[in-house]
């Protein structure tokens, strides 16, 4: 019995670091999604920015038309640059959000892993009524153990008939002797 409960004690210290160690993954995987979602806005921000400035470019371009040099334009952003710029950073957004959408499902994935091992593992309510008749076992095993003590008195003499023969304890000769009756 006593095996038994070192070995329940060491499934439970297994599963205790094993709850550990899953949270401490599913922590980091949070965090690193919490960052990629950083990541996103900080992109999605700087489309915006980037939309605004060719909206501010081709107005500029419809009023400066007529009086800007063609040189000075030239230094200006491309319309093709641009939309070739504007579909590349729009391609890599989608392989962002694909990265990001790819970690949310391992994290989902570890989480059902560690609810599966949860599930399957002993929780403390169930070791409450085990613990429980464990003691009560112990208990019995113990009344039991003294109950088949034996009660040794330490009476000057004995009513019990003493067994013959009887031996010399120096040399192991036989003696008859006479054991005294009631």
């Amino acid at each position: 019995d006593k095996e038994l409960l070192q070995r329940i004690q060491a499934i439970v210290m297994r599963v205790q670091s094993e709850c550990e160690r899953l949270s401490s993954v599913t922590g980091s995987l949070l965090q690193d999604f919490q960052q990629k979602q950083k990541d996103i806005e900080a992109l999605f921000q700087s489309l915006e920015k980037l939309k605004k400035d060719k909206a501010e470019e081709q107005y500029l371009l419809l009023t400066t038309d007529g009086k800007a040099d063609k040189a000075a334009l030239g230094s200006k952003v491309n319309c093709t640059q641009f939309e070739v710029r504007m579909e590349r950073l729009e391609e890599r957004m989608r392989e962002m959000l694909s990265r990001v959408l790819g970690q949310e499902q391992r994290w989902l994935d570890v989480q059902r892993q560690l609810c599966a091992v949860m599930d399957c593992k002993l929780d403390r309510l169930e070791l409450g009524p085990f613990q429980k008749k464990l003691e009560k076992t112990w208990k019995s095993i113990k009344e039991l153990k003294e109950g088949m003590k034996k009660e040794y008195d330490d009476a000057a003499g004995i009513r019990k008939q003493l067994l013959a023969p009887f031996e010399c304890l120096s040399c192991d000769r036989n003696l008859n002797m006479r054991v005294p009756g009631p």
